[in-house]
């Protein structure tokens, strides 16, 4: 698999901004099928840096309803990893 179709996007919300200042982990939306080895060396080789740990969790859609139409999100996976001491990934420098 490409490593660009493996990592989909980061995810910045508060809780993955307190982890990647408290802890120096980083979430990032990943392919479905993706393990956690493909996932390691993808975040290594676009980012060059180094992981420790990586953890995943599988996201489960909630369901919607506009009126009477129930509709349900799409599942996805997240994945949570942990950067070794003194590496750091600035996606939003500037802003």
């Amino acid at each position: 698999m490409n490593e660009y179709k493996i990592i989909r996007r980061p995810l910045i919300t508060e809780k993955s901004t307190i982890n990647k200042e408290n802890n120096n982990q980083l979430a990032f939306e990943v392919a479905p099928r993706a393990n956690k080895v493909e996932i390691r060396r993808a975040i290594e080789s676009i980012f060059n840096v180094r992981v420790l740990k990586v953890r995943t969790i599988q996201v489960i859609g909630k369901k919607k309803r506009v009126g009477r139409i129930i509709g349900k999100r799409r599942n996805w996976k997240k994945a949570i990893v942990t950067l070794g001491p003194g590496e750091r990934i600035e996606f939003f420098e500037g802003a």
